[in-house]
């Protein structure tokens, strides 16, 4: 009888989870804009309002806090109303972000310029949101292609934004708008597009789909749980730990780099093709990770930031060197984090996977923060070498951790339902 009908007669989950990737792909490149323009401009405006060099750091420790701090609710919006209100409300945000940028820039206020780069901060924090919402109807043998397309998609936001700088000043000259905040302008136009494509890609929504399927007779328990409360810990902390080694190399990059009188151009290539290392080949690992196993693409992840690490330590004068290792760091950043990702999706079903996935995104914004504010004392402290020696120690915490997971318990916790 049609009232007897599952979800997955009534919906063509493959065909939804189709739409899904696509929607988030959209979302991902138009929110992409906004990060874009915050890293390539937020600190010349942050120094141009506050009127000193002291405050260069403002914007990015503002929009990784503002990220930080609105993980968790983002994660519960998603446990209540679905991914579709959540990933709307937080675009709706950074949409807000650029805006106030823009109108501190104007009036010269530099606690709204720091209001505006933390509301940036949620588009941050949808970005991180939406690779799990990849993986809510998907095909768990396919999880990790279907996260690692949307962290793909996030390489063409990152790399336009910073090149909107020459447009940006156009459209900022004929409408008259402070000198800078053309980009953020278009970011603006960017985020409400993105806000859009959300609302209405994302129907029915996933996740709200993935639970009413866990309700069904075969599906379990809507209340779903954690398979394995140790092995997500691992994987929150893999993610926590290898975001915190990416950033407090990349960041200290540029400074050492200048410091040892190297181009600005020549040191925009480097960040761009670190930025590539960090995307561009994402489905490759979605793709390892699914048919190797979790494990093995973590530990490959953590081996290409260890050959990163002695590349950067023992080539730290050669800006050639510096360029290998910090595309070896982005690509190792990218096999850790999309194979933890997918491990901690596996390991989490029905209501309890967003709220745990909203911890693993707080945990990587932190560790991110953390890591960041301390490799400048490090790096004046002993220097880069020293700076990627000592992110070698976390590395090795990593592999022994994911070392002494039991193999035949790691593979029952994963195993698809």
């Amino acid at each position: 009888m049609a009232g007897e009908r599952t979800v997955a007669d009534r919906v063509d989950l493959v065909g939804l989870q189709r739409r899904v990737v696509g929607t988030l792909v959209a979302g991902q490149i138009l929110g992409g804009l906004g990060i874009g323009a915050t890293l390539s401009i937020g600190a010349v405006l942050a120094t141009e309002v506050a009127g000193s060099d002291a405050f260069a750091g403002a914007a990015a420790t503002m929009s990784t806090l503002g990220a930080a701090a609105v993980a968790i609710p983002l994660a519960r919006l998603a446990q209540r109303r679905g991914r579709r209100i959540a990933l709307a409300t937080g675009t709706v945000a950074s949409l807000a972000g650029a805006a106030g940028t823009v109108a501190a820039t104007a009036i010269l206020s530099f606690p709204l310029l720091l209001l505006g780069f933390a509301l940036l901060g949620c588009g941050v924090a949808v970005n991180l949101q939406s690779r799990f919402a990849a993986t809510d109807v998907a095909d768990p043998r396919r999880r990790g292609r279907d996260l690692s397309l949307v962290v793909w998609s996030t390489t063409i936001g990152s790399v336009v934004g910073p090149n909107l700088f020459g447009p940006g000043e156009d459209l900022a000259e004929l409408f008259g708008m402070p000198p800078l905040t053309g980009s953020f302008a278009i970011a603006v136009v960017a985020q409400l597009a993105a806000t859009v494509v959300y609302v209405v890609g994302l129907r029915p929504d996933p996740y709200l789909v993935s639970r009413q399927l866990q309700t069904e007779p075969s599906g379990g328990n809507e209340q779903g749980g954690v398979r394995a409360r140790a092995l997500v810990v691992l994987a929150i902390g893999v993610l926590g730990v290898s975001h915190a080694v990416m950033v407090s190399v990349m960041s200290m990059t540029p400074v050492h780099l200048v410091h040892h009188g190297v181009a600005l151009t020549a040191v925009g290539l480097t960040l761009s093709l670190h930025i590539a290392g960090m995307f561009a080949l994402s489905p490759v690992f979605g793709w390892l990770s699914d048919r190797v196993g979790r494990y093995t693409t973590i530990l490959g992840g953590q081996a290409l930031f260890a050959a990163s690490l002695v590349v950067l330590a023992l080539g730290a004068d050669d800006t050639t060197l510096v360029t290998i290792g910090l595309v070896l760091l982005g690509l190792g950043w990218s096999a850790s984090t999309v194979a933890a990702s997918a491990l901690l999706t596996d390991l989490v079903t029905g209501s309890a996977r967003p709220r745990v996935q909203g911890r693993s995104d707080l945990a990587m914004n932190v560790a991110g923060a953390a890591g960041g504010a301390l490799a400048g004392p490090v790096l004046a402290l002993v220097g880069y070498a020293g700076l990627a020696w000592g992110a070698g120690v976390l590395v090795l915490a990593i592999v022994a951790a994911v070392l002494a997971v039991p193999r035949s318990r790691a593979a029952r916790s994963v195993a698809p339902a």
